[in-house]
């Protein structure tokens, strides 16, 4: 049987479906072992269709990065707009991050696999999306640091649950993944509690 044509979509509906299918074939197989035919097959579509588009894989790869990052922090942002005091806005921003790497397992490849980090531009991208979220969480913070100490403790944050993530997705989810919020939220929670204001004095003596 020949292959049903995917039907004419408007252009911005169009444009969303390949970034989804490009999403899934570049988590399965890696930027490099995926080609536009590949996408372009999955999509249901000729491949000068998906060069209309984008013109070329690495143009393709780069915008979902930055789509990811988009989504990521728009979850962010909702989930600790509503959350009231400095502990449940953690809690909340740190519970939307776990939980969207969770409900997006294609997402966690993309944006923290070894292809994305071996290949300049993309560890550009990936930098950036890392910082725009250390900002988002680091707006969080209510201690009595200034910003740098701020901006050090979100990203130690970040690190944290890209590590734990990282470490369900390799050794298979023994954890539920409401259980697995729960536990990187609090975790997050129990070492901001006890951030102080350090000065030279409180650094580890040499020798």
């Amino acid at each position: 049987m020949a292959d049903v044509p995917s039907p004419r979509l408007p252009a911005a509906r169009r444009r969303r479906q390949l970034l989804d299918v490009a999403l899934d074939r570049f988590a399965a197989k890696g930027f490099h072992a995926t080609s536009m035919d590949d996408i372009a097959e999955a999509a249901g579509v000729t491949k000068p269709v998906l060069y209309q588009h984008f013109g070329s894989k690495r143009s393709l790869y780069l915008e979902l990065l930055d789509d990811m990052g988009r989504e990521l922090l728009d979850e962010i942002g909702k989930a600790t707009a509503g959350a009231a005091g400095p502990r449940r806005q953690v809690e909340s921003g740190m519970a939307a991050y776990v939980r969207f790497m969770v409900e997006r397992p294609q997402a966690f490849p993309l944006l923290f696999g070894s292809g994305a980090r071996r290949d300049p531009e993309f560890a550009e991208a990936v930098r950036r999306v890392e910082q725009a979220i250390a900002d988002a969480v680091a707006s969080l913070i209510e201690a009595d640091v200034d910003f740098v100490h701020r901006r050090v403790l979100a990203a130690g944050v970040v690190g944290m649950a890209e590590g734990v993530l990282r470490h369900w997705i390799a050794d298979g989810p023994d954890v539920s993944p409401d259980l697995l919020v729960a536990q990187v939220a609090e975790l997050a929670w129990a070492g901001l509690r006890g951030v102080r204001r350090l000065g030279a004095d409180d650094a580890e003596p040499e020798g």
